[in-house]
């Protein structure tokens, strides 16, 4: 069976983002129509990653445990809305450490693609920045935009110029489900057995 994957950006992606982080559960909150779009992703059979800088926790605004209690605040409302994220990797380091598995490098999604067994050039990959955008191109994913977080306000229907070429535009997460279910995608087939990769 082959894996349909997506990759999600977090914070502005699927939940609100703020200049101050996103440092306790109580300021985890889910954008409008972001779990509903999780879950109807996840009943049509895709297999959701996220892919997150949470250089907070490199700058000491909060500790391992409380991410993780985040990230149990976001499972929970996706599980009751019948939906699942099926791996988080995310980057402590701050822009200095020079990780390269902080976006927009694209060492975290190099990890989900192993994590998976997966070619990132059959991925859909989701985010608010050009520094998400650049990460996933670089590694082959297909690149979209949402209008959310740091990109909220922006309407047009074409990516800024400096995104990677391809991108696609989406209104929000929801809008991005509604256009991969509308489009009937069940990701590449693998290559036939043989086949150069």
């Amino acid at each position: 069976m082959h894996t349909k994957l997506i990759i999600l950006d977090r914070d502005g992606t699927i939940n609100r983002d703020s200049d101050d982080y996103i440092k306790s559960p109580d300021e985890w909150l889910p954008l409008p129509g972001a779990i509903e779009a999780i879950a109807r992703l996840c009943q049509a059979g895709w297999h959701i990653a996220i892919a997150s800088n949470q250089s907070g926790l490199g700058r000491g605004l909060f500790d391992l445990a409380t991410l993780n209690q985040m990230h149990d605040k976001m499972n929970k409302m996706l599980a009751a809305a019948g939906g699942r994220v099926d791996a988080i990797f995310f980057c402590p380091h701050l822009p200095q450490d020079n990780c390269p598995c902080r976006k927009p490098l694209p060492g975290l999604f190099e990890q989900i693609g192993e994590r998976f067994g997966i070619d990132l050039n059959q991925v859909h990959a989701v985010g608010d920045t050009l520094r998400d955008a650049q990460a996933a191109a670089m590694a082959g994913c297909q690149t979209h935009l949402v209008c959310t977080g740091k990109s909220e306000g922006y309407s047009s229907t074409q990516a800024p110029e400096n995104f990677p070429s391809g991108t696609l535009v989406h209104e929000n997460l929801l809008a991005f489900a509604d256009w991969v279910l509308a489009s009937g995608e069940t990701a590449k087939p693998p290559p036939a057995p043989g086949a150069s990769r």
